[in-house]
C-alpha cells in the first residue's frame, strides 16, 4: 500500500459494516476527576448541562475546558462513530470512526454554553479536517456535538461568526467542523483522564489560528 493510499484510509471514515465490532461492556476508566476530584459520570448536580467537543488530541483538548470558572468536570472519551465501547488502539486504528473529544459538565449559571464555544474554536484549526498539526486521522476532526437545541443554534451561529473573523484576518481556509447531536459518549481509559495534570510535560498537539472568535465574551450571571 502505497503512502497515498495509507494516508486517504486513515483520514476516511469507515462504514458501519467496515467498522469494528467492539464490545457489549464498558472499558474500565476512572470514577473521579484527578484535578478537582469530583466525579466524572453522571448524574451531576441540579442545573448542570453537557456538551461534547472534538478539537484534536483530546490530551490537551480537555485541559482547555477544567481551567475554565464555571465547569463542574470534564472527561475524555470516544464519540462519533460505530464501533461499542472501542479501545484508544482501536479508535487510533482508524477502523472505528471514533472522534476524541471531550465531555464538558457544567454550571450555566456560571458559565455560558457561548464561552465553551469560544474555548473550542480558538484552542484549535477548525479548517483542518481530518487532522490538527502532525495529528493526522479520523480521531482528530473538528466536532462539536450538541445536546438541545439552544446548543446546536449557539454552534452554528458560533461557527459562522468565527469563519467571518477568519476571513477578515486572511485566513483561507472554510471550517470543517461537524455539528451533530451528541452520540454515545464512551468513556476512555483511566490512564488518558486529565493526562495532562498527571503528565504536565505531556505532549499537546493543540495550536489555534491566532484569530479570537467574536462570541462568549463573559459568563452568564445567576438571577
Amino acid at each position: 500500500m502505497s503512502f497515498l493510499d495509507r494516508l486517504m484510509k486513515k483520514t476516511t471514515l469507515p462504514t458501519a459494516e467496515e467498522a469494528l465490532p467492539g464490545r457489549p461492556a464498558a472499558i474500565p476508566t476512572a470514577e473521579r476527576h484527578f484535578v478537582s476530584g469530583a466525579p466524572i459520570k453522571g448524574p451531576f448536580p441540579a442545573g448542570t448541562k453537557t456538551a461534547i467537543f472534538g478539537l484534536g488530541c483530546f490530551w490537551g483538548a480537555e485541559r482547555k475546558f477544567w481551567q475554565l470558572p464555571g465547569v463542574v468536570t470534564t472527561a475524555v472519551g470516544y464519540a462519533a462513530g460505530s464501533t461499542p465501547n472501542p479501545t484508544y488502539e482501536e479508535v487510533c486504528s482508524g477502523r472505528t470512526g471514533h472522534n476524541e473529544v471531550v465531555l464538558v459538565a457544567y454550571d450555566p449559571a456560571k458559565v455560558s454554553y457561548e464561552t465553551l464555544l469560544k474555548t473550542f474554536f480558538e484552542a484549535h484549526d477548525p479548517t483542518q479536517d481530518m487532522r490538527q498539526g502532525n495529528d493526522v486521522g479520523t480521531q482528530y476532526r473538528s466536532g462539536i456535538y450538541w445536546t438541545d437545541e439552544d446548543q446546536r443554534e449557539a454552534a452554528e451561529a458560533a461557527r459562522d461568526a468565527y469563519q467571518a473573523a477568519l476571513a477578515k484576518a486572511g485566513h483561507r481556509g472554510q471550517i470543517t467542523t461537524e455539528i451533530l447531536p451528541a452520540p454515545e459518549f464512551y468513556y476512555a481509559e483511566d490512564y488518558h483522564q486529565q493526562y495532562l495534570a498527571k503528565n504536565p510535560r505531556g505532549y499537546c498537539g493543540l495550536g489555534g489560528t491566532g484569530v479570537s472568535c467574536p462570541v462568549g465574551l463573559g459568563a452568564v450571571a445567576a438571577e
